[in-house]
C-alpha cells in the first residue's frame, strides 16, 4: 500500500492538496482506493496545547496508518507531521509493510500561515500561542533523510506533480525491511525452554566457580567446549543483564540448540570484560 505523508505549517493547504491527490489517483488508477487519515475531532488548540494529548493523537494516527495498510490501497496522512522523529516512525511502518512512500511538503511562509489562519472561522482557528509554538517547533523535511524521501515541496501557486508522485508510489520499489522493522521469527517452545535452561545453568556454574578462582583462570563450563575467561568477580546482576541481551539477540537469529552453550560463553567472554 503506497503511503503519502503530508507535512507543513498549520493552514498551509495540506487538506486541499490531499483531496486533489485523492481525486487524481481514483480517476486515473482503476480499482485503487484512497484513504485520507486526519487528526482527531478534538479541537486543534486542545490537542496542541497539551503535550500528553498531542502524543496520544500521534499514537492514534500511527495506529490508523498501520491498520489501513494493504497491498491495494493508498493511504494519505493529512496532519502536520512536523516532528522528524514521528516521520521516522512512520517510515519504519512503511518499511515493515514493504510499501513505497513519499512526503508532500506544503511550503508557505509564516506570515501567510498566520494570514490564512486568521481568515478561518473562529472555531477552526489556531490560537496565537498554539500557532506560534507550532511554527517555532516545526522541523522541516529534508530529502537527504531517507524517511523524508522522495520529497515533493509544493509552493502556494504550484500544481501537484501528479505524474512524479504516482511514479514514486506505484513504480518504485519499497525500501527493504531491516532487522529493526522485521517481525521476529517464531521459535518453538522447546527452543525457548532450552535457551532459558542452558543460559541459567551456565550463569549458575560461573557464580559457583568464581568463588575459588583467581584472575586468569579458565573456568570449564560443562555444557560448552569453550571456557569462561575469569578476569574479575562478576556480579549476578551483570551476568543476568548479559543473559537477557543474549536471549533477545538469539530470538531474532536462527541458532541450533547444540550451539547455544558455546555461543553464550563466547558472548559472556566479550560482554563482561
Amino acid at each position: 500500500m503506497p503511503f503519502v505523508m503530508m507535512c507543513g505549517f498549520p493552514c498551509s493547504g495540506k487538506t486541499t492538496r490531499a483531496e486533489q491527490l485523492k481525486r487524481f489517483i481514483e480517476e486515473n488508477r482503476s480499482g485503487v482506493r484512497v484513504h485520507i487519515i486526519t487528526e482527531s475531532d478534538l479541537g486543534k488548540n486542545i490537542v496542541y496545547i497539551d503535550s500528553l494529548k498531542e502524543k496520544e493523537t500521534r499514537a492514534t494516527l500511527k495506529s490508523e496508518v498501520q491498520r489501513k495498510i494493504s497491498k491495494e490501497d493508498v493511504v494519505i496522512l493529512d496532519s502536520l507531521n512536523y516532528i522528524k522523529g514521528f516521520r521516522y516512525e512512520l517510515f519504519c511502518v512503511t518499511k515493515s509493510a514493504q510499501t513505497p512512500q513519499c512526503v508532500i511538503f506544503c511550503d508557505i511562509s509564516e506570515e501567510l500561515c498566520k494570514q490564512w489562519n486568521s481568515s478561518r472561522p473562529d472555531a477552526d482557528q489556531y490560537s496565537h500561542d498554539v500557532l506560534n509554538g507550532l511554527l517555532m517547533r516545526f522541523e522541516c523535511p529534508d530529502s537527504r533523510n531517507r524517511w523524508d524521501s522522495p520529497l515533493f515541496t509544493i509552493q502556494t501557486d504550484d500544481e501537484l506533480p501528479y505524474a512524479d508522485i504516482c511514479n514514486a508510489l506505484f513504480n518504485q520499489k519499497a525500501p527493504p525491511p531491516n532487522q529493526s522493522t522485521q517481525s521476529q521469527p517464531l521459535s518453538s517452545s522447546d527452543f525457548l525452554y532450552e535457551l532459558d535452561r542452558i543460559t541459567k545453568e551456565i550463569i549458575s556454574e560461573i557464580m559457583s566457580s568464581q568463588k575459588t578462582a583467581v584472575p586468569g583462570d579458565e573456568l570449564k563450563i560443562s555444557a560448552a567446549n569453550d571456557s569462561f575467561s575469569f578476569q574479575r568477580v562478576i556480579t549476578l546482576a551483570e551476568l543476568q543483564r548479559s543473559r537477557r541481551q543474549f536471549i533477545t539477540y538469539t530470538k531474532v537469529h536462527t541458532v541450533d540448540v547444540p550451539k547455544i552453550a558455546n555461543l553464550f560463553v563466547q558472548y559472556l567472554n566479550n560482554s563482561v570484560k
